[in-house]
């Protein structure tokens, strides 16, 4: 069973668009997107900003919730990372 703790996160990238993912250990995922070997979108839109993550209790559920944020229209995700602030 997987009881460690996931980050699910949002990043504003250069355009202006959001990419969203899941991570174990947030500060080391986002190093490896900062090299460039994040993800295709990612280094091909830096630099980028972390405006948002949310810790949740399982790599199940952080990827439920990764499909959730996703499915969001542009300002709904734009009202989630300005009520986290």
């Amino acid at each position: 069973m997987d009881n460690q703790k996931y980050y699910v996160y949002i990043l504003q990238c250069n355009d202006g668009s959001f990419y969203t993912g899941i991570a174990k250990n947030l500060h080391k995922r986002l190093a490896v997107h900062e090299t460039g070997k994040g993800s295709k979108y990612v280094a091909s839109r830096k630099p980028f900003l972390l405006v948002y993550s949310e810790v949740v209790d399982s790599k199940s559920d952080a990827l439920k919730r990764e499909i959730e944020i996703k499915k969001m229209k542009r300002q709904a995700k734009k009202n989630l990372i300005e009520q986290s602030d």
